[in-house]
């Protein structure tokens, strides 16, 4: 019973919402206003929101007939029969709560401030795959993901220890939310094929397939000159994180060109991989400089 709550949740998608919470820890560690308790109800109520999105996504898709036998990539509970519409249901009304839970206990611990950003995650939620008018399914995926997994998710987590913010911050939260982005694009990639059928907009069907590998390749190049421009007053520190990276660029870079169908499978973990390396590797560097 549990590996079908195992996939439903999607493990390796959960870097994405991790990583630039620390990372906007680091930076208010950085400043001297680090609040623990605060880091952890950030992780808990990023994690939660990450899982709800995935559990809806699946829901939806399955429901509105998107997720198909032809699709490329892991599997979806609903559509392979896993687990039923209502379990899902109950999964998501239960990580819903659990955010909305630990969300309010940090807003009360911060500012209030907090609750309007916090509503705009939970309504993104649904509005990402469900609702009248989807996101995903109008080119916006990878708007909203630089949105509320760089800028708000970034920003944000030094929010709730600070209580300010600066253009320093809101520069490295493009920086995550431009790797996060990439893992977007390359799930929109992969399904194309059956995307395109089912009136699912992405960017990716909109720009055509040689179009988006492009955009790929530019984001992860714009993350990586937009963390010099911003790092620069940190000195040589700041080529620490681009040098732990290159390998991983270099690699996915070339990759993107190959990779076909369930290949890009291994692309999207791999992009995955690197947005938490970059936010590890750049936190470590603000936690001991």
């Amino acid at each position: 019973m549990l590996k079908p709550w195992l996939l439903a949740i999607r493990p390796k998608t959960l870097a994405a919402s991790v990583s630039p919470i620390l990372l906007g820890s680091a930076l208010a560690y950085h400043d001297g206003l680090l609040q623990p308790l605060n880091l952890w109800l950030a992780l808990i109520c990023a994690l939660c929101l990450q899982i709800a999105v995935n559990l809806a996504n699946d829901w939806f898709d399955g429901r509105s007939g998107v997720d198909t036998a032809l699709r490329k990539g892991p599997t979806r509970v609903t559509q392979a029969g896993l687990m039923s519409p209502f379990q899902l249901l109950l999964g998501l009304g239960l990580v819903s709560a659990l955010a909305i839970a630990s969300g309010l206990w940090l807003v009360a611990l911060s500012s209030w401030g907090l609750l309007a950003f916090g509503l705009a995650a939970l309504l993104a939620v649904f509005a990402y795959s469900g609702g009248p008018w989807p996101l995903a399914s109008h080119a916006l995926g990878e708007v909203t993901v630089l949105l509320f997994f760089g800028w708000l998710a970034v920003g944000g987590s030094y929010y709730v220890h600070t209580l300010q913010i600066n253009p320093v911050v809101m520069g490295y939260g493009t920086v995550a939310g431009l790797i996060s982005a990439a893992i977007m694009l390359v799930n929109n990639i992969r399904d194309i094929a059956t995307d395109r059928p089912a009136n699912k907009h992405t960017l990716a069907v909109v720009l055509g397939d040689n179009r988006a590998r492009q955009l790929y390749v530019g984001l992860l190049i714009t993350a990586v000159v937009g963390h010099l421009v911003i790092s620069f007053p940190l000195g040589l520190v700041s080529l620490i994180p681009v040098l732990m990276m290159t390998p991983f660029l270099r690699r996915l870079v070339g990759a993107i060109r190959v990779r076909q169908g369930a290949g890009l499978n291994l692309q999207l973990a791999q992009t995955a991989q690197l947005v938490l390396l970059y936010c590890l590797a750049m936190s470590a560097v603000l936690v001991v400089f």
